[in-house]
């Protein structure tokens, strides 16, 4: 795969293309039914983390993994998850998502939770299955936090340190300092708003059962109204960081680029509401093996298009065609999944 940085072949349908629209239009139109069968996979440290798999399954060993990596405070349930799920299950993969620690249905047992940078868990969990499917071709696909965190994954393992095919990342926030900026600007701070919510009721929640190594109290969390500040209070102290603008560099995947070796294709809006949209002109050249692909539209995982009549994600069948690049073979093999397709 050349190293280059191109036009996304999406377009935005004609009154559908404002940021905010795309970014918001998958949690209002009809959502896909799948049906999951959760797995919880104990950690080294004592933790544990919970795979959601689609269902049904493949019933050949060697049926390549699709494995995904959700968002910040994502999970089975958004939107994006299932619909890349199922289309992955509809093609013959098999199809499943880790939760990050504490997204499932149980929180997790110690006091940390997860970050951006966080790759240790994904680096276990992918070994896990490679050891549990050692003829089957996969494929890893994070998004937003989650693809931070794999682009992060993938260049600190160079090319042979992964049993990958190759990487997707989807609206990464590769420079984690600058998207925080992003969010607590303008219209922008609604996004802020709303995720600080759930990182907030989760940790308060966590607080009530488990002592956790943080200098401020209840009420002072519920006062902290950014990322900034969220992240300098709580995930920096409970994650070994010493601020948020420590956290912030050591996580972004961003100034890794030109060190992944693995295929690695990176999906990205300039529109994105939440990073800047000079982004890429921030970073380092990507390597050889990484191919960005930015479209003019498309919010923060929007990507809606209008095809056969019908709004339909641009990003399914973009990752679709990916799929079919990396296992052409594998998927002649595959026993495809009596899903409907797309």
């Amino acid at each position: 795969m050349a190293s280059t940085i191109v036009a996304a072949d999406f377009r935005a349908p004609a009154g559908l293309r404002n940021a905010h629209v795309q970014t918001l239009l998958p949690r209002i139109l009809p959502g896909r039914k799948l049906a999951r069968e959760t797995e919880i996979v104990d950690l080294p440290d004592g933790d544990f983390v919970e795979l959601a798999w689609a269902r049904p399954a493949p019933s050949r060993a060697d049926a390549p993994i699709f494995l995904l990596f959700h968002g910040l405070e994502g999970s089975f349930d958004s939107p994006y998850a299932r619909e890349l799920l199922h289309a992955a299950a509809a093609m013959g993969w098999r199809a499943v998502l880790m939760h990050f620690r504490g997204c499932g249905q149980t929180p997790n047992r110690l006091p940390r939770a997860y970050h951006s940078g966080d790759t240790a868990d994904a680096y276990w969990i992918v070994g896990q299955l490679a050891q549990r499917y050692p003829q089957a071709l996969m494929v890893a696909a994070g998004v937003s936090l989650g693809a931070n965190m794999l682009l992060k994954l993938v260049a600190e393992q160079g090319g042979d340190g992964l049993p990958l095919a190759g990487a997707i990342a989807i609206n990464a926030p590769l420079d984690l300092a600058a998207s925080a900026d992003t969010l607590n600007r303008g219209i922008s701070r609604v996004y802020q708003r709303y995720l600080l919510r759930q990182l907030k009721h989760k940790v308060l929640t966590r607080l009530q059962t488990t002592p956790l190594p943080l200098k401020i109290n209840a009420g002072q969390i519920r006062r902290l109204n950014s990322f900034w500040a969220y992240d300098n209070d709580v995930t920096a102290p409970l994650h070994g960081f010493r601020s948020a603008s420590d956290y912030y560099r050591r996580a972004s995947a961003g100034p890794l680029l030109g060190e992944i070796e693995l295929p690695t294709l990176i999906l990205h809006a300039a529109d994105d509401p939440f990073m800047p949209g000079d982004l890429f002109s921030r970073l380092p050249p990507p390597s050889p093996s990484v191919r960005v692909e930015i479209a003019r539209h498309g919010g923060h995982v929007g990507y809606v298009e209008r095809r056969g009549g019908r709004l339909r994600s641009w990003l399914t069948r973009r990752i679709e065609q990916q799929l079919r690049q990396w296992a052409p073979r594998q998927l002649e093999r595959a026993t495809p999944s009596h899903l409907p397709h797309p």
